[in-house]
């Protein structure tokens, strides 16, 4: 949920991913683009794989890609209880794991099912510390200290985006999920700064929040269903997408909604506009990115 709420690198390439591309050559089924003509000279190339999205970075907050192996079909797996998105074809599954802020340091492990629900394995991954810098904001006092109508409206709220945010279909996003981002301007404040609200620490900020005018549209960064629209009390005009297999995406402190639930958008399509609505200190576009229900960085979806 969006960091308003009270109580609430290179690009890297796996092992996996490297062994997936040397039997693909060998195959002869990997093409290159036409921009990346130049990449059989050593000399000349930056760049010998190409690049994945989301970037691996197995910290809190990051997303880890774990090799799942070889399958005739796509297995399944789960982060506790929670699905996972598995990625690849026949010759490399690939398990994309959204790993909560809240994560502590060292050793974690995913569980791979087989097919006939029988077998299960673990497959284990290390999650590395970050230091996030704090970011200290003045805002409306009622948006801090609560009133007793505005904490039940809260809870009413949090409670309905927690079925938003459990949404899971079986449609799967595009092999590529390299997301556009969704409006032009300067990043005003990154994923995981820890807020203090008029001197009161509050959660982690939960997204990547863009600087723009008032009435900028914004656009789906990838094909998906819209899922929930609403007005909420921290995250003013709030739109969610759905990408499909866990991936979600939020858009927030919107000046105006131009979809409704149930629309299916392309990449670059509009949705809404940016405004200033819910706990804000000027115009901007709050951006979150959701992966098997952990708040990820968005900047791991997006060319840099």
């Amino acid at each position: 949920m969006h960091d308003n709420t009270r109580t609430t690198s290179p690009d890297l390439l796996t092992p996996a991913l490297n062994r997936r591309c040397a039997l693909l050559g060998t195959l002869g089924l990997l093409a290159l683009p036409a921009t990346h003509a130049a990449a059989a000279a050593p000399a000349k190339s930056k760049q010998s794989h190409p690049a994945v999205w989301p970037h691996a970075s197995q910290v809190p907050g990051g997303v880890a890609r774990l090799s799942l192996g070889p399958g005739a079909k796509r297995p399944t797996a789960f982060a506790g209880d929670v699905p996972l998105l598995v990625m690849g074809d026949v010759i490399e599954w690939t398990a994309l794991v959204g790993i909560p802020l809240a994560a502590k340091p060292g050793e974690a492990s995913i569980t791979v099912r087989a097919e006939n629900g029988g077998s299960e394995r673990q497959v284990a991954y290390t999650v590395t510390d970050k230091q996030y810098r704090e970011q200290r904001l003045t805002v409306a006092p009622r948006t801090v200290d609560l009133s007793p109508e505005d904490e039940a409206r809260y809870v009413r709220e949090r409670d309905h985006q927690a079925g938003v945010m459990a949404t899971l279909t079986d449609l799967r996003p595009d092999a590529s999920l390299q997301m556009r981002v969704p409006v032009p301007g300067r990043r005003s404040s990154s994923f995981g700064l820890r807020r203090v609200f008029n001197g009161q620490s509050r959660n982690p900020h939960s997204g990547m929040d863009i600087a723009a005018g008032t009435g900028t549209p914004v656009l789906a960064p990838l094909p998906g269903r819209v899922i929930d629209t609403g007005d909420y009390f921290f995250n003013g005009g709030t739109v969610w997408l759905d990408h499909g297999g866990g991936l979600l995406t939020m858009y927030c402190h919107l000046s105006r909604v131009d979809v409704k639930v149930g629309d299916v958008l392309k990449t670059g399509e509009p949705l809404a506009a940016v405004g200033a609505t819910g706990r804000v200190t000027g115009p901007h576009l709050h951006w979150g990115v959701m992966l098997n229900r952990a708040m990820v960085d968005p900047a791991l979806f997006i060319q840099t």
